[in-house]
């Protein structure tokens, strides 16, 4: 059993008006994380104010002057949430909750849990943990979810989840044997698979008649090695509709480009996969083996 647990921060000015961006990170350290050293706290929270060193004029609505503050959205929010939640959570965790496994970026976690009952004593002290820290647990992404795999094959009504970009739910794998039997492990996630789609298209690839493949190659081939390495990493051929949609757009940036294959589709896609064999390197799909 596996429990994931979202949190966002609120509530963590402590009734103080933020005056300066100093402030506000100092005021989010004021809270009683009682495992918090104060040489930690000190430390913790210069590391906020280095990036934050600009002033922050008063708000004139004075509905802004009530009892909470809330510090969301912003660049600097990952960091200010790993800050916190170091001594609000990991720190916690791992006194309290010694045999429990966890991973956490930012306000998002993971735990690992040996059964049903484990799973619901630890979001129940979780929560609790919080409500002392003034954090609250997202109503809808906090849940407990059931690793369903060859060894575990109990029912449940949540048996997948996306943490950082994965997706990780039930699959058919193969052992060293040839043998087919389902595993519980991540592959890219439907929502990083339609934001890279969503990027490639927003290149405009088939615009750029001007360019030369290498021009292209020098452009977009580095983002394109980013995905692989990252997604990549597990189930790497559900990348697959990522890089027929990059071929898709090459296709059409040769029909405009050469008159010879100008509104044939198949015959550019013929000559694509023909440079592909050529210059396989020029995209780390095509050196995967996806030229069409």
């Amino acid at each position: 059993m596996l429990l994931r647990v979202a949190s966002w921060l609120a509530r963590i000015n402590n009734g103080l008006r933020p005056l300066s961006r100093r402030g506000i990170g100092a005021s989010l350290f004021r809270q009683p994380v009682t495992e918090c050293r104060p040489d930690y706290q000190r430390r913790a929270v210069e590391a906020v104010t280095v990036a934050w060193f600009e002033p922050l004029p008063l708000h004139p609505d004075p509905e802004f002057e009530g009892n909470f503050g809330k510090i969301v959205g912003g660049v600097v929010s990952p960091v200010l949430a790993n800050l916190f939640l170091h001594y609000a959570f990991d720190l916690w965790v791992e006194h309290h909750l010694p045999g429990v496994r966890y991973a956490r970026y930012a306000d998002d976690a993971v735990l690992h849990c040996k059964s049903k009952r484990q799973a619901e004593y630890v979001l129940d002290r979780i929560r609790e943990r919080f409500q002392a820290c003034k954090l609250e647990l997202h109503p809808s992404k906090t849940r407990l979810v059931y690793c369903k795999d060859i060894n575990r094959t109990g029912d449940h009504p949540d048996i997948q989840f996306t943490f950082l970009g994965y997706t990780f739910r039930p699959r058919k794998a193969v052992d060293k044997y040839g043998r087919v039997y389902v595993n519980f492990s991540p592959a890219v996630s439907r929502d990083a698979l339609k934001a890279m789609r969503q990027t490639i298209r927003g290149w405009h690839l088939q615009l750029k008649s001007d360019k030369s493949l290498a021009d292209l190659s020098t452009m977009f081939a580095p983002i394109l090695k980013g995905w692989q390495q990252y997604y990549g990493h597990f189930h790497g051929s559900a990348l697959k509709p990522v890089w027929r949609n990059m071929n898709l757009f090459l296709t059409r940036w040769l029909m405009r480009k050469h008159k010879r294959v100008a509104g044939h589709k198949t015959r550019a896609a013929d000559m694509l996969r023909q440079m592909a064999q050529r210059q396989p390197g020029d995209f780390v799909h095509w050196s995967l083996g996806y030229q069409s």
